[in-house]
């Protein structure tokens, strides 16, 4: 048992640098005081900025949804299914073009690259306002998942980049805030902005994508001006040599970071293949991106329609869009609880599961439901339910799979693979709803159903092994306890207090079975 490494193989923890990763000899040479300050402050800048970031990112996304409830299909000239087959380019842009957007980041820095992509989205979400066919409909979706593609990754790495490993999982529910509030946000703004239908002769809904636009190509320069761009260029992009941040404070928030991981103080080029063969060999990873595969499809679909679902029992078209609000704003609360639980209690896979069984039930809520015509609150229980646990597992998979990783090398693929793999859910999850379906969706819910319950078993499959390997690596704990005892006995060393004893050997491992992990 010499060689098991109790802390690698511990699913409750980071793993340890690796040999080749700690070449930094740093030490703290400042004050918990001071270290808490300069966090503190790191907090107040770093994150209201890239939470702003992805608010807008989900204002010009799902502002298509909104759309839909002021005759937007028929002003267009697009079915059902051709809006369907939009949304699919819009994912599959982001697919397609994640990784050069990711190669891109790193060679200019975030600072730069995710500002640039607020102007670049914000100005394609504003010129969605003109089109008028199939065609342009496809380009601008299109042409919004190229732009879009890469901020949430360069977002997260910015996170890991600035944070310590055990404070990243926190930083990123707060950031996927971001996108929460996006979505109740836009559906609210929308019920007000709509109501603009005849002003300049113009719909509702070109009013809808030019203020939404013009609103993020506006936090462009707010990011332009304030976000920070590395510890290496501490300065927002359009104030070059202007920096928050005093050298002390940065020397303290790097040196921390890069005692944290020291892999992150080396200037690579690429990863080496090992890490690939590592990352791409690992089941534990694929079940975490299957996981993100089956939420993320659903909850696409759903999202994209549940103004039109409202609409359908009975309700006002706008109205429909303020209604379809509650449960995403609902959800922000609940989902910093999950959250809460998560990281204060360690309960990683036990939030996910919870969150996938509250989000298959919803579903289930929702087959039911289209069956009581009369009964349109009952109905509308079922569309608040869903929403507000639609969202929040994808995060909390995130935290948990980034414990599955050995290094960080394999932690940065294990981000992009689970990132690609919520956007190729966003391809399939844009056919679910289809328009011989409508208006109750039956065939729609009950696929939703199936893919949840089939995520939901792989969920509690990895559950499961984890909790396995806590077993292991409490008993091989006690074994190698049990082991040193008895080299202390023979040397007539401390070990031999319970030589002779079994009653006490038995006591002893009690107590450490019930101080494990379990």
């Amino acid at each position: 048992m010499s060689g098991f490494d109790v802390k690698a193989a511990d699913p409750d923890h980071y793993a340890p640098s690796r040999d080749d990763e700690e070449s930094l000899a740093l030490q703290r040479d400042w004050t918990p005081e001071e270290e808490a300050k300069a966090k503190q402050k790191l907090d107040f800048i770093i994150m209201p900025l890239l939470t702003l970031g992805f608010f807008c990112l989900q204002l010009d996304r799902g502002n298509i949804a909104n759309a839909i409830t002021d005759r937007f299909m028929e002003d267009v000239g697009v079915t059902q299914n051709e809006f369907n087959v939009g949304q699919q380019m819009l994912s599959l842009g982001i697919v397609l073009f994640e990784i050069p957007s990711n190669m891109i980041l790193y060679r200019v820095g975030p600072g730069k690259w995710l500002t640039l992509q607020l102007f670049l989205f914000g100005t394609v979400s504003t010129f969605q306002a003109f089109q008028h066919s199939y065609g342009s409909f496809i380009a601008t979706r299109f042409l919004l998942g190229i732009t879009e593609c890469g901020f949430i990754p360069g977002g997260l790495w910015t996170l890991s980049t600035w944070y310590t490993r055990k404070e990243t999982a926190k930083r990123v529910m707060f950031f996927y805030f971001g996108n929460q509030f996006g979505q109740a946000s836009s559906k609210l703004l929308a019920y007000g902005i709509l109501h603009m239908r005849g002003v300049a002769d113009r719909a509702g809904w070109f009013w809808l994508f030019v203020i939404m636009g013009s609103f993020t190509i506006l936090s462009g320069f707010v990011l332009g001006f304030c976000l920070p761009d590395s510890f290496r260029n501490p300065c927002p992009s359009f104030l070059p040599g202007f920096t928050l941040f005093t050298k002390r404070e940065l020397h303290i928030l790097q040196t921390r970071v890069l005692q944290d991981d020291p892999m992150k103080g080396k200037k690579k080029k690429h990863i080496n293949l090992g890490a690939f063969k590592r990352a791409f060999s690992d089941w534990r990873l694929w079940c975490h991106v299957l996981i993100t595969l089956s939420n993320n499809g659903p909850q696409r679909a759903f999202d994209t329609y549940s103004p039109s679902i409202v609409n359908s029992f009975g309700f006002g078209a706008l109205t429909s869009n303020a209604m379809a609000s509650v449960g995403l704003f609902l959800q922000i609360p609940i989902s910093f609880s999950f959250s809460y639980i998560s990281d204060h209690f360690n309960k990683r896979g036990e939030t996910v599961i919870a969150g996938f069984c509250c989000h298959l039930l919803g579903y289930v809520f929702n087959r039911v439901f289209t069956e009581l015509r009369d009964l349109r609150g009952v109905r509308y229980f079922g569309v608040v339910w869903t929403q507000t646990f639609g969202t929040f597992s994808h995060p909390l998979n995130i935290a948990w799979m980034s414990l599955t990783c050995e290094d960080s090398e394999v932690r940065a693929l294990a981000m992009a693979m689970v990132i690609m793999g919520a956007n190729i859910a966003g391809i399939y999850g844009a056919q679910i709803f289809r328009q011989e379906d409508r208006p109750f969706y039956r065939t729609g819910f009950t696929i939703n159903i199936a893919v949840l319950a089939s995520g939901l078993v792989i969920a509690i499959v990895r559950y499961a092994d984890d909790v396995i390997r806590r077993r292991r690596i409490s008993r091989d704990q006690v074994l190698q306890a049990e082991s040193a005892s008895d080299e202390g006995q023979v040397r007539g060393g401390d070990g031999g207090a319970l030589a002779g004893q079994p009653e006490l050997q038995a006591a002893k491992f009690e107590g450490d079975v019930k101080q494990s992990p379990l």
